[in-house]
This record gives C-alpha cells, sequence and structure tokens, in this order.
C-alpha cells in the first residue's frame, strides 16, 4: 500500500519455474511429432517462484498483481498449429495454480493461442472460454500481430476480429493488447510492441471502423500507455478534424480514444503526467510488468524504474480520487470478475 492506498498491478506476468520454458523447447524440437507430452512441476516449485515474485510485490507495496503468460515466450507464428495451443494451455493452467495458491494476490489473466493465417480469430475462443469457466480467469491478452512480423493479420477493426470481441463481450472479461515477439530485423520485439499497439488504437477508432458501434460493451486496455498514440495527440486530432468536415457526425479524437483504457507502464514521470492528461485518471490503471523490461535502476535516482507508485504519486495535480482510480477502482470498474 502507498499512504494506506491498496495498489492493484493490472499487468504482470507468469511467475514460472523453469520446467515451464522446458516443455517449449520439447514442443518446439518435437513440432508436435510426439502430441503434447507430460508435463508435471509440483506445487512446492510453484509456491517457491510465486513467492519470489510476491517479495518483490511487497517491497514495492503492490497488493495484488493481474498474472498473464510472457508475450514473447507464447509463439504464436510458431508451426504446427498444436503447440501454440498446447503452451497457452499450459501458460493458463500454471497461472491457475499460482492463483490457486495465493487468491488474495494473483489474478488469472489468460493467453491465448492466437494463431497466424487464419479466417478469422474463432479458433482463439475456446482456450478463452476454459480459462474464463474453468480456471476463473478475469481478462485475456490480444496480440494485434500473430504473425509476429512475418503473415499479414487483418487490423483490428476487421470482422476477422469480431468472433473474439463477441465471446470477450458474452464472458464479461476485459482484453489487455499487447503484441508479442517480432521476427521483422528492421525492428525489435520492444519497438514492435509501440508499433501493433498504436495501430490497435487507431484503426479500432478510424471513422470507417464499427467496433465499438457493434460491441458497446467490449472493454479495452492497451499496454504501455497506448504505444505512440496519446504522444501524437496533436497530429491525430488534425486528422480527425479534417474527416468531420466531410462527416460532422463523427466524434472528435479526444473521445475515441477515451473507448479505452491504458496502463502506466512507461517508467517516466514525464510520460506518466502527460497520459493522464490527456487520456483522463480514469481511463488510466496502474501497471508495471515488475519484474520485467522495467526493472533496472535510474542512475539519476538510484531506484527501480518500474517503482511507479511514487512516482505517480508525485504528480501534484492528480486529486485523491484520481489517485485511488489509478491505484484501484479502474482495475476493478473493467475487470468485473476479479476478486480482489
Amino acid at each position: 500500500m502507498l499512504n494506506g492506498q491498496k495498489i492493484i498491478d493490472m499487468h504482470a506476468h507468469t511467475v514460472a519455474p523453469p520446467e515451464l520454458y522446458a516443455f517449449k523447447s520439447t514442443l518446439l524440437s518435437g513440432r508436435g511429432y510426439h502430441g503434447k507430452g507430460a508435463w508435471s512441476c509440483s506445487d512446492e516449485r510453484i509456491v517457491q517462484f510465486a513467492q519470489q515474485n510476491i517479495d518483490i510485490m511487497d517491497k514495492f507495496g503492490t497488493d495484488v498483481q493481474f498474472l498473464s503468460p510472457r508475450p514473447f515466450q507464447l509463439m504464436h507464428s510458431e508451426k504446427p498449429e498444436s503447440i501454440v495451443h498446447w503452451f497457452a494451455e499450459v501458460n493458463n493452467d500454471v497461472i491457475a495454480r499460482h492463483v490457486k495458491e495465493f487468491p488474495d494476490r494473483f489474478q488469472g489473466v489468460a493467453g491465448l493461442p492466437q494463431l497466424s493465417d487464419q479466417k478469422d480469430s474463432s479458433h482463439a475462443v475456446p482456450e478463452l472460454e476454459r480459462a474464463v469457466k474453468e480456471l476463473g480467469f478475469i481478462g485475456c491478452l490480444i496480440n494485434p500481430d500473430p504473425g509476429e512480423g512475418t503473415t499479414y493479420t487483418p487490423p483490428m477493426d476487421d470482422e476477422y476480429w469480431f468472433p473474439l470481441y463477441e465471446a470477450m463481450v458474452k464472458l464479461d472479461v476485459a482484453g489487455l493488447i499487447h503484441s508479442a515477439a517480432c521476427k521483422d530485423p528492421r525492428e525489435s520485439y520492444s519497438a514492435h510492441f509501440i508499433t501493433t499497439e498504436s495501430q490497435a488504437i487507431l484503426n479500432m477508432i478510424r471513422p470507417s471502423s464499427k467496433v465499438f458501434q457493434t460491441f458497446p460493451d467490449l472493454k479495452i486496455v492497451v499496454a504501455h500507455g497506448g504505444g505512440s498514440v496519446p504522444y501524437q495527440i496533436g497530429r491525430w486530432r488534425v486528422r480527425r478534424n479534417n474527416d468531420m468536415k466531410a462527416n460532422p457526425n463523427l466524434e472528435d479524437f479526444d473521445t475515441s480514444i477515451r473507448r479505452f483504457y491504458y496502463d502506466t507502464n512507461l517508467y517516466n514521470k514525464e510520460a506518466l503526467d502527460y497520459c493522464f492528461q490527456i487520456c483522463g485518471p480514469d481511463r488510466v490503471m496502474f501497471g508495471t510488468e515488475n519484474p520485467g523490461s522495467g526493472t533496472s535502476i535510474d542512475p539519476k535516482t538510484g531506484k527501480q524504474t518500474d517503482d511507479l507508485a511514487p512516482v505517480i504519486d508525485e504528480i501534484a495535480w492528480l486529486t485523491p480520487e484520481d489517485k485511488k482510480n489509478i491505484f484501484e477502482d479502474n482495475a476493478r470498474r473493467v475487470f468485473t470478475r476479479g476478486k480482489f
């Protein structure tokens, strides 16, 4: 807690023993020839690795984390398709065991066996349904580019995605847009995050998009502070203003971006401040990915860059209500299946 404020971190990834990734190695080496095979990990090992993460949470004052698979590990572009399905299932089973062991500290967000070269997104729905109905998960990851830079997947306003959106609304779960690996040599996977997450926002709210008209109750959170979109707001306002001259019924760009929610996985005060100003404290929720890519020491402060709660607390114009929204209430409003 920070000054008595409960802290819910909605962006964190699997706290898994090496046995999980040994299983992945077996799948990749055999390419499914020998079937799914046996995978096992003792409860003691699950607790051992979960406790390591809880120790980190306690150090930084985090009360609850939402765990999802590590996106770059999900191997969405690999073949055959069966190994993608099997690895997603085992990742979700591991997370479910963490939640079972520590129900007051963890909640589950499902990884989906997304595949490239499919007619639509319906192939991912059965695992989402299993994760929610059988494992008690409260959300899912959505990778805008399951081809991981190797194949074309329709933009996220295309009807390709509608079966997944329909299932999310029916199950009352939120989706965290979070890119995965990238095999395009022109772009690192970290850069690919920002590219695909920016494209997802811009495509889902462009003038021709029917996503939010078709699914008004769809709940989407965009990781890493919304990619580049909030920080290029002037450019996108100009483009929308031009569109509105031709179609006065279009909503303005600022209204459109508030159809999404965003996380605080940005790692510097200036960007966080701007994200709150543009998107609104009622649309941004605390997320750190700690431990993860931000777990490094800032040489200027001597502190870890993903120790974000004190940084947010120092933004003077945020009211106590704003901070409660960011640290707790927005997550409760969006992830309504949660028990936290």
